[in-house]
């Protein structure tokens, strides 16, 4: 399943916008005009401060990870909070990229599941 197409679409698609929303953030950071458009709701919920740039640091990393295809599971490990804390946002605070979200979410999803047996030992119970 690895080896089908949908498998490698998804992933670069999730790592593109992974990788275009952290060097975003890192524009608004060093106070240049940003090429994406920013929610006024997300900075205000993280500031310009500290969480902006370790959100924005981790995006850019597992972006990274996920367009390299190398450490495919722990791209998308480490993105995944962040997946789920964009999807909450969204439906709470700003509705209006709430379809686009949800889309992306269930990619995430999709992704995590074609790869679910590198997981496995996470959740295996040992004393």
């Amino acid at each position: 399943m690895r080896n089908h197409p949908v498998f490698h679409v998804l992933r670069y698609a999730l790592g593109l916008i992974y990788v275009a929303a952290g060097v975003n953030g890192f524009f608004v950071l060093g106070g240049l005009e940003p090429f994406l458009p920013e929610s006024p709701e997300a900075l205000e919920l993280l500031g310009t401060g500290y969480l902006l740039a370790m959100e924005k640091s981790v995006e850019l990393l597992g972006g990274l990870l996920l367009l390299w295809g190398r450490f495919i599971p722990l791209g998308l490990a480490a993105l995944f909070p962040l997946t789920m804390n964009i999807a909450a946002f969204h439906l709470f605070r700003d509705p209006q990229l709430l379809i686009p979200v949800l889309v992306m979410s269930a990619a995430h999803l999709y992704l995590l599941w074609v790869i679910r047996d590198h997981y496995r030992p996470l959740f295996a119970y040992r004393l």
